[in-house]
């Protein structure tokens, strides 16, 4: 019996390195067609709707409605140059020659401030049955196991497609899928997330990738068989790694800590340095459920808030994701710090995880931003709402953040969690980046405009968007999404794939 273990274990030693090498052949090529279609993707991301070929950025964009931060202003014009807003006008009763009109409410661009794109293959798959975020986490892996540069890229352009069709303009992926199953490098090291910077540039959208440090299944653990293709083995050799990924006109590189459980305690300094020195987003799941408290406090007896806060992660440009199941202590601690909140409703109540306290958490200090997560649905409004609807049920009490708040949270503070604190106001100087919901679907209809924002925070869904402009680039235009032609083919597609 041990001598046919020991030819087996050699037949598989020997498969898995023709396998490793085939996987090292095939992506050289796969690497150079992305790097190609990056390029191109790359150079189409600066418009030119106006001008020379050489010359600047210029195009004109008329609303009825614009979202002007504090209250809904009638007929705006927003002028573009160089990819950011020139001037925005008031009282322009008629569209300029020219100009591109855009009806509804023009709001800034949203941020999808905390994204695994791979989880889009997820959906309605993980609704069968019952079960926890465990169980749930057993399916994720599956999925995860059969993922490749290619077909992660074309799973993450459709998705990112998605979300470019609801409205958002730019993206935190939290990516921790880097090496082959069984945790062989590819020959680019990085080709994992190469491929999901040239999905979003093929879709049209900003990312801000957030490679994500992942080196244990839990306190004194080594990964599991899943978890070796997220492992580096060590901080140093994930931020070795890590230092080789690249920003770009449309993407951005910033760090993410998977979780307490997943990045030994000596080596979280190394992560959080990493993203000093390169003033660069460094975000972390928090939180998120009690056995990860319980398992923090059995192992270091306090609470990964109060770890991160003994090894230096906490910081403005910091995010917690979830923020879920916190003492008092932990506010204080992130709000002090002005560590960010990153609120993911529709997968915190999908996952049952909890409900987090926002409400505590940013009278504290601590900026709050949504996100779609595990992409059980991709609609901001419907995260944004979720966030208030929630504490509603919690409190028994209405009226716990304003539209002009939650819209707030669902751009200009998620765009500065991802390392863009310039974006997400309509306002000279700003990226220009807007996103039009209608104000005459069955939905958003009736309403009169000055309250249209929250129309759309309390009624309108991602069905509603009619237009994304990026960088003054009209990537959705009445309703259709300009880059990608079928959008839902494309999903149907890369979805089936992972499925067969």
């Amino acid at each position: 019996m041990q001598l046919t273990n020991r030819t087996a274990e050699t037949n598989r030693t020997a498969e898995t390195a023709r396998a490793a090498e085939t996987n090292r052949t095939a992506e050289t090529n796969r690497t150079a067609e992305r790097a190609r279609a990056a390029e191109r993707a790359g150079t189409a991301q600066a418009p030119r709707t106006a001008g020379t070929a050489d010359g600047p950025v210029t195009a004109t964009y008329w609303t009825d409605h614009a979202w002007l931060g504090t209250h809904v202003e009638p007929d705006v014009t927003v002028e573009v140059a160089g990819g950011r807003i020139a001037g925005v006008r008031t009282g322009v009763r008629t569209p300029p020659s020219g100009a591109t009109v855009l009806r509804g409410l023009t709001l800034p661009g949203l941020a999808n401030t905390h994204s695994h794109a791979f989880h889009r293959a997820l959906r309605a798959t993980v609704q069968v049955g019952t079960g926890t975020f465990w169980t749930w986490r057993e399916l994720m892996y599956q999925v995860a196991s059969r993922l490749t540069p290619d077909s992660y890229f074309d799973l993450a352009r459709a998705a990112y497609a998605e979300m470019a069709l609801a409205g958002i303009t730019a993206v935190g992926e939290f990516h921790y899928l880097h090496h082959a199953p069984g945790g062989t490098p590819y020959a680019d090291p990085n080709a994992m997330g190469e491929a999901l910077i040239a999905a979003a540039a093929e879709a049209g959208i900003r990312i801000t990738l957030l490679d994500t440090a992942y080196l244990a299944a839990g306190f004194g653990e080594p990964p599991n068989r899943h978890q070796l293709r997220f492992s580096d083995t060590t901080a140093d050799a994930w931020a070795e790694r890590a230092s080789l990924l690249k920003s770009g006109d449309h993407a951005l590189i910033g760090a993410a800590i998977h979780s307490v459980r997943a990045v030994p305690a000596d080596q979280l300094a190394t992560v959080a340095r990493w993203a000093e020195e390169r003033e660069a987003p460094l975000h972390v799941h928090l939180s998120e459920q009690l056995a990860e408290n319980d398992a923090c406090l059995a192992a270091h007896g306090c609470t990964p808030t109060r770890l991160l806060a003994d090894h230096g992660v906490l910081g403005p440009r910091t995010t917690g994701v979830h923020n879920t199941h916190l003492t008092q202590e932990d506010i204080a601690l992130l709000g002090s710090s002005s560590t960010g909140t990153c609120m993911c409703p529709t997968t915190e109540r999908d996952l049952a995880d909890g409900i987090g306290p926002a409400v505590a958490l940013q009278k504290a200090g601590s900026p709050l931003s949504l996100g779609s997560d595990s992409h059980a649905v991709i609609d901001l409004f419907e995260e944004a709402r979720a966030m208030e609807l929630n504490e509603r049920l919690r409190t028994h009490t209405r009226g716990h953040w304003t539209a002009a708040a939650l819209l707030r949270a669902a751009s200009a503070d998620g765009h500065a969690a991802l390392g863009r604190p310039d974006a997400g106001v309509l306002e000279p100087g700003a990226p220009a980046d807007l996103t039009t919901v209608a104000l005459d679907s069955v939905r958003t209809a009736g309403p009169v405009p000055r309250l249209a924002a929250e129309t759309a925070v309390f009624a309108a869904s991602a069905a509603d968007v009619r237009h994304t402009v990026v960088a003054g680039r009209h990537i959705v235009r009445d309703g259709r999404h300009t880059l990608v032609e079928d959008v839902p083919g494309a999903l149907a597609a890369a979805v089936a794939a992972l499925h067969g």
